[in-house]
């Protein structure tokens, strides 16, 4: 049974610093201005192992979310009609399904790779996201933004 992840919206100064730090190492890593984690790690002032701890759980949010591409990657049972009660979700919430890549199954189990476009009338991701991974035969969904 996977755990459930919730999702939040923080404002910044309520970010404890590491936090902030490994957001500004990844996109130090991003931009290239780094070339390897240990040096965006000394860069900002954090270890490396703070940085590997964090760097899946925390991303900027941007208040204007609106024309962002929003990447999930979820881990899934190979069931028939699973990947279409995903796409049903994205759908309910009227984001727009830019790519989509499912793995061949190994015992049972896909890892799919969906990027939508957050629209103008698209609902609250992070309530897709927790329907998304509410269903039976998800195993974990995580979700990663891009400007």
């Amino acid at each position: 049974m996977a755990v459930k992840s919730n999702y939040f919206v923080l404002k910044e100064k309520a970010i404890p610093e590491v936090l902030l730090k490994v957001v500004k190492a990844k996109r130090l890593i991003d931009t290239g201005k780094a070339a390897s984690v240990q040096e965006a790690a000394d860069a900002v002032g954090i270890s490396r192992s703070s940085f590997y701890k964090y760097k899946d759980d925390i991303f900027p949010f941007h208040d204007n979310s609106r024309g962002m591409t929003v990447t999930m990657i979820i881990q899934m049972d190979d069931e028939p009609g699973l990947l279409s009660e995903v796409l049903k979700s994205v759908a309910d919430y009227h984001a727009n399904v830019l790519t989509i890549h499912q793995s061949i199954p190994v015992n049972g189990v896909a890892s799919l790779s969906i990027s939508v476009d957050v629209l103008p009338d698209t609902g609250d991701i992070s309530e897709m996201a927790e329907e998304i991974e509410g269903k039976t035969g998800i195993h974990y969904l995580k979700i990663l933004a891009r400007e």
